[in-house]
């Protein structure tokens, strides 16, 4: 029997003056589930050597203006997941992530210019990673980074300081069966309007 064939566990919408008016249906949605998650928020100096310069050939010596993450995702090397014996249901998550990063600068020209590189955060944590499904989690990392501090060492090198947050998921593609009020009612767009008679147009005729 199917999710939908099963009426045993039908939504009860409004019964009695149940609050949940309109649950009638059973919906089965595809989505991530984060099983297990942590944050990491910390300072590090660290060596930034860029490519991609824009534009090419600066003239050294550079200075330092700035650099940002240049995207939300964190690339994991080394990644290792070790059940730890004495605590069911959670391991040991050992990994490098790598953050990409663009450096701002202005050459000895008093051009701007700006590069890229990565900025690599060592950790090793406990997570609770489940095992035994045919489905296995996976490990992913959502990452920011802000450097307000850099001196040029020479051969397109930066030394910076790094803010940085790394948030590890442990996560998984599943099906999940939640209650659901039915498709979504999409209003009409507002269109923006520079109207200097709106304000007075939207006045009532009368007095209240």
């Amino acid at each position: 029997m199917s999710f939908l064939g099963n009426n045993q566990d039908r939504c009860p919408g409004n019964i009695n003056g149940n609050p949940m008016n309109g649950l009638c249906e059973k919906v089965c949605i595809q989505t991530t589930k984060i099983f297990d998650a942590c944050m990491m928020q910390t300072s590090i100096d660290s060596t930034v050597t860029l490519t991609n310069l824009t534009p090419a050939d600066p003239t050294d010596p550079l200075t330092f203006v700035g650099g940002n993450s240049t995207t939300n995702v964190g690339t994991l090397t080394g990644l290792t997941v070790t059940p730890i014996i004495d605590k069911p249901g959670l391991s040991r998550v050992t990994t490098t992530v790598e953050i990409p990063v663009t450096i701002n600068y202005t050459d000895a020209n008093g051009t701007a210019g700006s590069g890229t590189g990565t900025v690599a955060i060592p950790l090793d944590v406990i997570m609770c990673v489940p095992t035994g499904s045919v489905i296995t989690p996976t490990i992913a990392a959502t990452v920011s980074m802000s450097a307000p501090r850099g001196t040029y060492t020479g051969d397109n090198t930066f030394a910076i300081t790094a803010c940085v947050i790394v948030v590890l998921k442990v996560q998984a593609e599943v099906n999940i069966l939640i209650p659901s009020y039915g498709y979504c009612k999409i209003p009409p767009c507002t269109e923006f309007s520079q109207d200097a008679c709106q304000g007075v147009f939207d006045l009532p005729l009368f007095p209240s």
